[in-house]
This record gives C-alpha cells, structure tokens and sequence, in this order.
C-alpha cells in the first residue's frame, strides 16, 4: 500500500538533477574536528564552535587564511561574524545556513560542496555548536516552543494549544503506526539500542563510554511516551562538530585521505511537516527519506548492495530501524527482524550500522557526528573500524524535510 501511494504521487518527482556531476567526485571532505562530548560543558556555543573548526582546520593541514566558506543549520546560535572574528577568518566569499533541523545535517554538505564545485569558494567549513543538555534543549516544551514560534513553523499552532510539544511526542505517533500496520511490539525495537551501545564502549569520546547496557537493561526502562522507552531516545549533549569540503584536486594536497562525496540530495516533498506530517494517507513509513534515498542510488549509481557502512540518523530507535526500509536495506515491516539479535548490523555484520553509538549513545549533535563517523570509516581510523570500508551512507533527521550523502574512500 506504501509504495502504491508513493509510485502513484511522488515518482513523477523522480527526474535527473541537473549538473550532478558537478558535485559527484568533483568535491571531498578532507577536514573532520570535534569538541569533547558531555552533559555539562560550561562552556558556550562560539567558544565550542571554535573549538571544533579550528580542529578540523588543523586535521585538514589548513590555516585560517584558507578558510572562505562557511555553512551551518539555521538553529545554531552562534552569530557567523562573531565567529568569523573570533576564529580569524580574513573574508568568507561563502555563506549559507540550512532550515529544517537535523534535516539539514547533509545538506549542508551539500551546499557546501555545491559552492566549491561552482568556483563560489575554495575551502567551506560546515559545523554545528549547541548546548543541548546543560542548555537550550529542543526535546522540552519551553524552550522549543519558544523557538517554534519565531520559525515558519505555522502548522505548529495546531498542536501547540494541546500540549503537544515535543519531538518525542511527534514521533510516537509515526511509531505506533508503523507498529500497528507491521505487527511490531514496542519492546521488539530493543537490539538496535543494544548494538550502538556496544559501539560506544569502544568510543572514548561517546557519552556512554563505560556504561554498557544489556537488552533487559532496554525492557526495564521506562517508558516515556507510548510506544518509545526511555532507551530508545536520542542522548542530550554539549558539544560541537565540523568539517570542511573542497574540491577533489584540492583534496590530493589534504593532510588526511579525503572522502570522496558521491552523491548529495534533499528532499522537502508536498504534504511535509516538520515531525509531524500526519495528514498524509499514510504515515507508517518516511517519503522524504525514501525520496533521498532514491536520488542517492541514481546519482551515484550504486544500490544498497553497495553499502559497506550506514550512519543513520536515530534520534530516536524506531527512526533509524525504518530508515533502513525506506533504503532498501530490507523490506517493508522487516527493520526489527533486520536488527533482530544484532549480528547483521554488528562491525562484521551484513550492514554496520552507526558505529561509533549513533545519536542514542555516542552523541547528539543534530547528526553532524554521523558524517564525521563516516568519514573515520573510509579513512580507517574509526573505534569500530569496518574492514575494507569502500562507501558510507549517512542520513540526516527523519520524519521532516532531509539529506543525505554517500561517500567514498
């Protein structure tokens, strides 16, 4: 019935993007950099931001003075001129930001490879600073209704004056459905949470390094809101990300082996939300993750087969395991049997899958450490490192306007 629908009112949008192959193989990120990881920083976001592009810079084997593009989400807080003056910057050439949240994690990646494909700039910094435990937190009511409604958000005063406020809320109503139709019970999600906490013991920088946890671990907490546990959400974090893109002749002079990006896409199809995208005919599955995914394959030529390592976006168990539906990994209603005792998306299984802990266990940074997770992947430097990994496919926030991008070593 899913894809009935789909073939019946998306598929018309299924045409070649044009210039693609300005940015496939033509652009490479070559710079990754990161703050460290924690429930209390006590540090703001410009001094974090800092941090982790100067990081990056210095991974690359930059300067500052290299520096002329930089890319970001709209959400973040940090002012770019502030941040230009404090980092050194002597001009930026290149300036974006991102909406839709963790929706645009990749896409900014992909307007950043865009610019350096177009001649607009050289080297592009996309980074992402937020203080999401000690400080703005999206995931409670206050704080993100506040920003809510200072955003083109409107559908949001529908829900609003109902209490219904945050993104745990929203999503339980895309998981009870999914539930319903493929005959899922909320406790049969567990090994995904399993598995990525397995990663993060491997992962010095995850939050939950040292703190393992068993699938009973999973059963015995507490449910939040029907049908998701509390060990199924996404980890509150301080802490920030970067990376920087430039072309691929750029990249051969790179101090560190570039990833290759092959493919780069968005999609924001009609009848979208942001996470609450009910009054579709369907809502047991992601067209916008469906969508990217389909455009990924077509402009890279490669297929899920072809996938050595996935890093999907979780912010919550439930959204990663459909993703790997939607992708083409399994098919429909068969996620859980996928993750099923944990084997098939293990370091050697048939699909590693967020392998240093996922936004569940290693962090939150609105997605930004999945790209640089997959980047480790291809340079063979990752905690949990995938043996020959060749590709990575990386997803960004579900249930909203997304992107996503497949990299190559």
């Amino acid at each position: 019935m899913l894809d009935e629908y789909r073939t019946k009112s998306y598929r018309h949008h299924l045409r070649p993007a044009v210039d693609a192959n300005l940015i496939k193989d033509e652009t490479a990120i070559v710079g990754i950099g990161q703050t460290e990881f924690s429930r209390n920083a006590q540090r703001d976001e410009l001094d974090l931001a800092c941090e982790a592009i100067k990081n990056a810079v210095a991974d690359a084997g930059l300067t500052m003075a290299d520096i002329d593009g930089l890319e970001t989400l709209t959400l973040d807080r940090v002012s770019m001129p502030t941040l230009v003056g404090s980092l050194g910057i002597p001009n930026l050439r290149f300036t974006s930001e991102v909406s839709f949240g963790g929706g645009g994690s990749c896409a900014t990646v992909m307007h950043a490879a865009a610019a350096v494909a177009t001649g607009v700039a050289n080297y592009v910094v996309c980074y992402r600073s937020l203080n999401e435990a000690s400080g703005h937190r999206y995931g409670r009511g206050d704080g993100y209704a506040e920003y809510m409604t200072q955003a083109p958000t409107l559908h949001y005063g529908y829900y609003f004056p109902y209490g219904f406020l945050t993104p745990l809320a929203w999503a339980s109503m895309y998981a009870r459905r999914w539930m319903h139709e493929y005959d899922i019970k909320p406790e049969d999600t567990g090994w995904y949470s399993v598995v990525l906490r397995e990663y993060a013991q491997r992962n010095p920088n995850a939050i939950f390094y040292g703190r393992p946890m068993t699938y009973q671990d999973y059963l015995d907490s507490p449910m939040i809101v029907e049908p998701l546990r509390l060990l199924d959400c996404c980890v509150d974090t301080d802490g920030a990300v970067a990376l920087v893109v430039t072309s691929a002749d750029r990249a051969k002079d790179a101090r560190q082996p570039p990833a290759y990006i092959m493919a780069a896409a968005q999609s924001a199809p009609i009848e979208t939300e942001i996470q609450t995208s009910y009054n579709r005919p369907i809502i047991s599955g992601l067209v916008e993750t469906w969508y990217v995914g389909q455009e990924l394959y077509r402009i890279s030529g490669l297929g899920p087969q072809d996938i050595d390592v996935a890093e999907l976006y979780d912010p919550f168990s439930f959204g990663g395991i459909i993703q790997l539906e939607e992708l083409g990994f399994c098919k429909r209603g068969e996620g859980v049997a996928f993750c099923e005792g944990g084997d098939r998306i293990r370091v050697d299984g048939e699909l590693p899958l967020n392998t240093a802990g996922g936004l569940l266990s290693e962090a939150y940074i609105h997605g930004f450490n999945l790209i640089t997770e997959a980047v480790r992947q291809l340079r063979g430097t990752a905690t949990s490192q995938v043996a020959d990994a060749e590709t990575a496919l990386v997803t960004a926030g579900p249930g909203l306007p997304t992107s996503g991008l497949i990299l190559r070593k």
